[in-house]
């Protein structure tokens, strides 16, 4: 095992992959450095410093500067895919999907269906997510609530950089499109990491972050340590709590949720994304249809509340879920005996 960061287990997956299978190609705005330059200091491998190295190792058909244009940047993956590619692209903040939803929505997400499984778009597309910048409203924002919601696409939210391996990894080699999510916040986090040029995590199977008894806590990406965090301090005081990293929303590991409330009796969902129609909801909903009778309280969620992210500092940090909101939902959630 090694040790790295989130942003280079992302970067080093790539280039492996890259270096295996001829047929993965590396596309979006500025992952060479700008104006398709091969040197210098504007060529950082994008402003994430994810394709770093890329394109003086691949070369020009293989590592692709695009225009200022999602819609065609998705539609050159898409394309690619069916010709027999594998394309990672990359939107440079997730926020832009807006922008190339036809391509993601209703061409990448249906071919295979459209087509009756005579053709397949293996495309990864990469997003950078989440607030905690500064970034203001247009460019801070969780999307995976609305992505999840796309029959036909494969939704990832990595939390630690060696779930970012595994789950890269399979999602390069996986027939099916897949959304890659990462969060802004994440990119300089360290940890762990397989020497395994194989090591794959299939989707659909959550990690146990931590064991516990007494209320289950379902989260993913950056959320997640805050999660940890919190069932620790608990720990101290005697109450154990199940905290469940998704690793991915569709596929959605129900199995793991279902039978670690019908053990806790309780639940808490903490996500990044507005409540409306997000993914909180539905797995409270899911729990609720699925294993009330186990449930001891109400299902308790922590999530921003259904508004625009604000830029100001004291505003944004408001907004967003933290430790002590996290907290104060599992007090409530242990409150009913």
């Amino acid at each position: 095992m090694a040790q790295m960061m989130y942003r280079d287990a992302v970067l080093s997956t790539i280039a492996e992959e890259m270096e295996r299978d001829p047929n993965v190609v590396v596309l979006g705005e500025d992952v060479v450095g700008g104006m398709g330059t091969a040197g210098g200091p504007e060529a950082i491998g994008g402003i994430w410093s994810t394709s770093t190295g890329l394109f003086a190792k691949f070369g020009a058909d293989r590592v692709i500067d695009t225009p200022i244009s999602e819609s065609a940047i998705m539609g050159a993956a898409a394309g690619l895919a069916l010709a027999g590619k594998r394309p990672v692209a990359e939107l440079m903040f997730a926020d832009f999907i807006g922008v190339s939803l036809d391509q993601i929505w209703n061409q990448i997400a249906k071919f295979r269906y459209m087509f009756g499984g005579k053709t397949k778009c293996p495309a990864v597309i990469r997003m950078a997510y989440g607030a905690g910048y500064n970034a203001a409203a247009q460019h801070s924002q969780s999307v995976h609530q609305i992505l999840t919601g796309m029959p036909g696409l494969k939704v990832v939210m990595p939390s630690t950089p060696g779930d970012v391996k595994g789950l890269l990894r399979q999602a390069i080699r996986d027939d099916d499109p897949v959304i890659f999510l990462e969060h802004k916040a994440l990119y300089a986090m360290s940890g762990e990491v397989s020497d395994d040029p194989n090591f794959t995590i299939p989707f659909g199977h959550a990690r146990l972050a931590r064991a516990g008894e007494d209320v289950t806590i379902v989260s993913s990406g950056l959320l997640l340590g805050f999660c940890e965090v919190v069932a620790d301090k608990l720990a101290a005081e005697g109450i154990g709590c199940d905290v469940i990293d998704l690793r991915t929303t569709s596929p959605l590991d129900e199995e793991t949720i279902l039978d670690s409330v019908e053990v806790t009796g309780r639940l808490v969902v903490v996500d990044e994304a507005p409540p409306r129609c997000g993914l909180a909801v539905d797995i409270c909903a899911l729990v609720a249809r699925q294993a009330f009778a186990s449930l001891r309280a109400p299902p308790q969620m922590v999530t921003p509340p259904h508004t625009p992210i604000p830029f100001a500092r004291e505003l944004e940090s408001a907004y967003l879920p933290s430790t002590d909101k996290i907290e104060a939902a599992v007090r409530t959630a242990l409150a009913w005996r």
